[in-house]
């Protein structure tokens, strides 16, 4: 194939990229693959940063959570970064909530330490724990005695309309500024 047919196809931002010298279509396609290489250092800090960064928010199951950051780390494996089940094991109690509190600091007071999936069917049994007590505890609500117009009448006698009205009676009239009537009793 020629050179020329190839150039005609390519737009005019990497005309100017590559050198004139080449003249064969297989130099010219390789030098312009260069300008499209991906980085694996800009990936890996990616990665790295989001494994660092993400936290449990509640939503979803554990098992999920501590899955997809397994992910990340195989991810991060694959780039020539590998992190131990150790690190992972720690990035995750790390990320998680307070409500797992109790459960971190008893798998830091053992001396053995878990795999990623230990700790997965750990921390399920601790979540079906935790909506179990969640659970247990219920609100009571209830309705009010009184309906429709007592329950109104009933506001208004409180003690904040009692002061206003009190206050009322000292200021006088709004209207001419009197004490001794009030503004739809004033004959102005």
């Amino acid at each position: 194939m020629s050179l020329m047919i190839i150039k005609r196809g390519i737009p005019e931002a990497f005309r100017g990229a590559v050198s004139n010298s080449i003249t064969q279509a297989k130099e010219y396609l390789d030098e312009i693959e260069k300008h499209f290489v991906k980085s694996n250092k800009v990936e890996t800090s990616t990665i790295l940063n989001s494994l660092i960064s993400i936290k449990y928010k509640g939503k979803g199951n554990v098992r999920e959570y501590i899955i997809e950051m397994s992910h990340l780390a195989s991810k991060l494996k694959a780039l020539n970064l590998e992190l131990s089940d150790d690190t992972l094991v720690h990035l995750v109690l790390i990320s998680l909530p307070n409500q797992f509190s109790q459960f971190q600091i008893n798998y830091n007071c053992q001396r053995e330490k878990w795999t990623p999936n230990e700790l997965i069917s750990h921390y399920v049994q601790e979540e079906e724990r935790l909506k179990q007590n969640k659970a247990e505890s219920a609100y009571l609500a209830s309705t009010p005695k009184y309906k429709g117009n007592k329950r109104k009448h009933e506001a208004t006698k409180g003690p904040y309309v009692k002061k206003q009205k009190q206050d009322t009676d000292k200021k006088g009239c709004f209207f001419c500024n009197k004490p001794d009537h009030v503004k739809k009793e004033c004959p102005k």
